[in-house]
């Protein structure tokens, strides 16, 4: 039986987190028991710090085997590249600037090749940027000030907001966006918390941060945004996957 197209947001994870409760949600929802598991650190650059501190936490896993894929030093030809990406369980997208990494994508045609591996069912996700790419519009720093991003890889309808309750101006900006149809509906996360969407539509939300929310958002029609707060199934170390939907 194929595996149902999954994205999962994220507020955290490896990056931010110690106790990989976001990371062991992710695995949890992919089609394999030991998944392979690809990290994608093209937003920052292909920072080596960044890619070491994915290995760090994945590599002495049992239940994955982790990877790095870098383009700003290329090492496979177009024919390998497409081999490895759709070979993956998961590809794990870290943060950064939005615009760019989507920009580095289209020039090696990483964007085809995630649209066909998530067709054939592998379990997109990140944080921040690695958030925002998988929906058609995003909420970003790209550009140094807040602002929209219209042009995502449209995985998911509508658009994205990461970072909610933590960074200045925020949430204003976003209900701004989506209140004028500078951006549409979409989803806001908090830190600490997650969002699975299966064949686009949101299946399930959690969090590993108390008082942490996943958010609905929706222009009013009257010139405001309404704001939906959407339960979320707290993530306990030991706890399994299949919690509450929103």
């Amino acid at each position: 039986m194929s595996h149902p197209p999954q994205v999962a947001l994220l507020g955290g994870g490896f990056s931010t987190d110690e106790d990989g409760l976001l990371d062991d949600w992710v695995l949890e929802h992919a089609r394999t028991h030991r998944p392979k598991v690809c990290f994608l650190p093209t937003a920052s650059g292909d920072a080596p710090g960044y890619a070491e501190k994915f290995l760090a936490a994945f590599r002495d896993r049992p239940d994955c085997e982790p990877s790095v894929l870098h383009l700003f030093d290329r090492k496979l030809d177009d024919d390998a590249l497409r081999t490895f990406v759709l070979a993956q369980d998961v590809v794990y997208v870290g943060g950064g600037n939005t615009a760019n990494l989507l920009a580095v994508w289209r020039v090696h045609g990483v964007d085809r090749l995630l649209r066909e591996a998530y067709d054939r069912g592998t379990l997109m996700c990140g944080i921040s940027a690695g958030a925002n790419c998988w929906a058609e519009s995003s909420h970003t720093d790209s550009f140094g000030p807040l602002t929209h991003l219209p042009d995502g890889l449209g995985l998911l309808p509508g658009s994205v907001c990461p970072h909610y309750d933590s960074e200045p101006g925020r949430r204003r900006s976003y209900r701004s966006a989506v209140a004028t149809g500078v951006l549409p509906a979409g989803w806001a996360l908090d830190d600490g918390t997650g969002a699975l969407f299966t064949n686009g539509r949101l299946t399930e939300t959690v969090s590993r941060a108390p008082g942490a929310h996943v958010y609905r958002v929706v222009s009013d029609g009257a010139g405001g945004a309404d704001e939906r707060a959407l339960s979320c199934r707290e993530l306990r170390r030991g706890t399994s996957a299949g919690g509450r939907r929103p």
